[in-house]
């Protein structure tokens, strides 16, 4: 988010995408989605009435995910150009997305190791060192993906949307929550169970995908500003 856009071409922006996507009364949706997942951007209280909507319930991130699991322990070798191994450093510190730049494969027998293959939707958390708390949602297009043990792998369960549950790990509240934690034990670290232990707010499961699908709209649009600004600033 180091792209820096006006608060009122920001919230035209998201205003507009929700509309297109979900119709003329998500306004309010899009309102609401700036003003939990994106607290600091201090959206008028008058646009978050423009709709009644229900109530939010507030869940532990166990109570909505079917597992917790840590990765691969194996070392990393030259990339085969099929399996991809997916390290804490492999995460773009300001995307969250798979950095491809420099691609290896897992040292190990993979015909074993079917248990650490990603799947759409995962959502992983970096465990400990500088980069705790980092998260990652795996999506399909990013092909075979072996995640190392280094990392946490949170399968999100169907009661929940995996784009609005990555979405909630970038506010403010999830990185004071782990700033907290990971300083407990002595060293930066934050083990499952304490992940597991974080609470959310949920909406209802179509006003999750609906917040997530505009946020990630959102992040997408300004990832395309940042990779413009730096082609022109060549």
């Amino acid at each position: 988010m180091a792209c820096k856009v006006s608060l009122q071409s920001l919230l035209a922006t998201l205003i507009a995408i929700s509309v297109a996507n979900n119709g003329n009364g998500s306004a309010q949706v899009a309102g609401r989605c700036i003003a939990y997942v994106r607290p600091a951007t201090r959206i008028p209280s008058a646009l978050l009435h423009v709709v009644p909507m229900p109530a939010w319930e507030q869940r532990k991130l166990g109570d909505v995910a079917s597992s917790f699991d840590y990765g691969l322990n194996a070392a990393a070798t030259e990339y085969d150009g099929q399996n991809k191994y997916l390290r804490i450093t492999d995460i773009d510190d300001e995307t969250h997305e798979f950095s491809k730049s420099d691609l290896t494969t897992p040292l190990a027998d993979l015909a074993m190791s079917a248990d650490y293959l990603l799947k759409e939707g995962d959502l992983l958390f970096a465990r400990t060192g500088a980069s705790v708390g980092k998260t990652y949602l795996y999506r399909q297009f990013d092909g075979m993906v072996y995640f190392a043990g280094f990392l946490i792998r949170a399968r999100i369960g169907e009661g929940a949307d995996p784009e609005f549950a990555y979405q909630a790990t970038l506010t403010d509240a999830y990185k004071k929550y782990v700033a907290i934690t990971s300083q407990r034990s002595g060293q930066p670290g934050v083990n499952a169970q304490e992940y597991a232990d974080y609470q959310l707010m949920l909406p209802s499961k179509t006003e999750q995908q609906q917040i997530g699908m505009t946020l990630r709209s959102l992040d997408d649009l300004i990832t395309l500003h940042q990779r413009k600004r730096l082609w022109f600033a060549k």
